[in-house]
């Protein structure tokens, strides 16, 4: 005997917005933003490496890591000192 709570079948469901439409939705709304984000980790990391690979070559790898989650408070830190300056900079 068939299941009538059965999962609805490809005619009968709504139609979802695609992979490429939910994207392109969430970029248009959060793109500066999400941008701004990569472009600061990707600035952090590659700081961090070279500070770890270079200037502190001897030191153990937990510094690395340390280094690394510094960069949670310095990204907080980054952007809302640029919010003031923003803030600022209007008056």
């Amino acid at each position: 005997m068939p299941d009538t709570d059965a999962a609805e079948t490809p005619d009968d469901a709504s139609p979802d917005p695609s992979v490429a439409d939910r994207a392109r939705n969430v970029l248009s709304e959060n793109g500066t933003g999400m941008v701004q984000d990569l472009l600061f980790a990707f600035a952090w990391v590659g700081l961090v490496s070279l500070l770890y690979d270079f200037a502190f070559s001897a030191a153990p790898q937990w510094v690395l890591y340390m280094f690394m989650l510094a960069g949670i408070p310095a990204y907080f830190g980054f952007f809302i000192s640029l919010e003031i300056a923003r803030e600022r900079g209007a008056r």
